[in-house]
């Protein structure tokens, strides 16, 4: 179980996120719905150690996860969280299989072994065919898949994923959605996606809402 507590971020004078306390299923597909502004992708950043709160702890299961070192964070970070973000951010020059592989390589698995199971993955995600070509041959949904692919190599516990769908044009957004309540399913991947798409918040395991850096509402549909 993933659980932030009491957690407040302001830049400057602008108060971004105002004491909040969320605890987030475990396989669960969680989306996070609200205006512009609101602080969705400031707590995403949070919960995923990439930013740390001026208030406020992480923890995963019982382990206070922004009291760790800056090392064991890095380690942490590396084996137990994904990225998917808005641009596919992969790197023009290499193949998208190097691309899914570069997790693995700084976790410190050897290049064989993290080829192996980029390729590997790619072929279940129905990419196996583009494994060589570069992200610049791939088309948008393509490219995206593949972004998802390499937040998977090191079999994360949770996936954050901020606007993942906001690039692609419907046929692939509905494919992407897809995926992740595939993924959800077959490997009992916990997903965390900030979105505007009311479509896939609707369809989500748990549905919480922010305004003003503030939990407005959440409402699980599991229970």
């Amino acid at each position: 179980m993933i659980t932030a507590k009491g957690i407040s971020k302001s830049f400057g004078a602008l108060k971004v996120l105002r004491d909040i306390d969320v605890r987030l299923r475990d396989h669960a597909v969680t989306s996070i719905v609200g205006p512009s502004g609101a602080g969705k992708s400031t707590l995403l950043q949070i919960l995923g150690t990439l930013t740390r709160p001026d208030a406020g702890k992480v923890f995963f299961d019982d382990t206070d996860v922004l009291a760790l070192s800056e090392r064991a964070l890095s380690r942490f970070r590396n084996e137990s969280v994904g990225f998917v973000f808005q641009a596919h951010r992969l790197l023009p020059e290499f193949s998208l299989a190097e691309n899914v592989a570069l997790p693995a390589l700084i976790g410190g698995v050897s290049r064989a072994e993290a080829m192996t199971r980029a390729r590997r993955l790619l072929a279940e995600l129905g990419l196996g065919e583009r494994a060589e070509h570069r992200p610049g041959e791939l088309s948008g949904g393509e490219a995206q898949r593949g972004a998802v692919a390499r937040a998977l190599i090191n079999g994360p516990r949770v996936i954050l994923a901020d606007e993942p769908s906001g690039s692609l044009d419907s046929a692939n957004r509905r494919d992407l959605h897809r995926l992740f309540f595939d993924l959800r399913d077959s490997r009992g991947t916990t997903f965390v996606i900030v979105t505007h798409d009311e479509r896939l918040a609707s369809d989500s395991d748990v549905i919480i809402s922010m305004a003003d850096g503030r939990i407005t509402d959440s409402r699980d549909n599991l229970s």
